[in-house]
């Protein structure tokens, strides 16, 4: 009789010690912090390599403690809707652009005009400082979330169907250049000295081939891809708009989060963005090489008769109207 009731004494244990073992790692799960990753990045673009990066970095430094879901492709969300479902808790991590941020932080459209940020470096010298800290803080009470950290999208160069002599802006007065068809944009083009022409992206090469526009402005690595470089004979390192876009995440789910956890997911964005500036700043670099052995000229014009003529034209417009005084001439004073 003992041992009967010792047996299933045993056994009862034994049974509540597996039933444990399998809740557990139920209950573990469950209790992961959630950051879904929105993204319309292809997956050989760094932007889309950098959110590995992000989750790797944050599984060293919080093991098991995340739950980090990457989408790409826009799969979950389209792009530009991504700070909209942030702001409504439906997503918690995606990549937001100036212009996104613009449309509800008015005076952040400073950054979406030609020759405010002069190259990478400083870039980072002026979001990670206190132009950032302040400009952040005011997207983090308007827009519902929290840039995490700055990264490089790329620099916007002038590339020529036939080559000329380009010195300043007056040197492209009457080049068809096609910008994205947008006001803001084409507004770009003719702070540029050049006659804007909007054309959709897909239609620029036969453009070039045939004689349609003079010219178009993208990164380099944008004039790879596309092949624009088989139509052109040249371009222009004017290095008119460094381009950036911005890991942020939903308030709602920042701040549900501890302080260790902040500082984890901070870091992780900085890693991440690291990473991608690294390896586009070295792409971009190699690309000059690639397009002199096209048979391509490569010519640096007189940068800064370009920003002051550019910059010029834009604090005469109802763009600077709304940006907050002084900005500019800190963002300028900025080394």
């Amino acid at each position: 009789m003992k041992t009967s009731l010792l047996r299933r004494g045993l056994l009862a244990t034994a049974s509540a010690a597996v039933l444990m073992g399998m809740l557990l790692p139920a209950a573990q799960a469950q209790t992961k912090v959630l950051l879904r990753v929105s993204t319309p990045a292809v997956p050989d673009d760094w932007h889309a390599k950098m959110w590995t990066v992000f989750k790797d970095t944050l599984e060293k430094s919080a093991p098991g403690e995340f739950d980090v879901q990457i989408n790409l492709n826009a799969s979950l969300f389209k792009q530009g809707t991504e700070p909209a479902a942030m702001a409504r808790g439906n997503l918690e991590l995606s990549s937001i652009s100036a212009f996104d941020i613009a449309k509800l932080v008015p005076e952040f459209s400073v950054f979406t005009a030609g020759y405010i940020v002069r190259d990478p470096a400083h870039q980072q010298k002026v979001f990670n400082g206190p132009i950032g800290t302040e400009m952040f803080k005011v997207v983090s009470e308007k827009m519902e979330v929290t840039p995490l950290s700055t990264v490089y999208l790329g620099t916007r160069q002038v590339n020529l169907r036939e080559a000329r002599s380009v010195k300043t802006p007056a040197d492209l007065k009457g080049v068809k250049l096609r910008m994205p068809g947008s006001k803001e944009w084409l507004f770009l083009g003719e702070a540029l000295g050049a006659t804007p022409t909007p054309l959709a992206f897909g239609e620029v090469y036969l453009g070039l081939k045939t004689g349609t526009i003079d010219g178009q402005d993208n990164p380099l690595p944008s004039v790879r891809a596309a092949k624009f470089y088989e139509v052109t004979k040249q371009i222009v390192m004017t290095s008119h708009l460094v381009d950036g876009i911005f890991i942020a995440i939903s308030n709602k789910a920042y701040s549900a989060m501890n302080a260790a956890q902040k500082q984890k997911v901070k870091a992780a964005a900085e890693a991440a963005a690291a990473y991608n500036n690294e390896n586009r700043i070295k792409e971009e670099g190699q690309l000059v090489e690639f397009f002199k052995q096209q048979g391509l000229q490569v010519a640096t014009p007189d940068v800064d008769a370009f920003r002051k003529s550019v910059q010029t034209v834009y604090q005469n417009s109802d763009y600077a109207k709304v940006w907050p005084k002084g900005l500019l001439e800190r963002i300028n004073a900025t080394k």
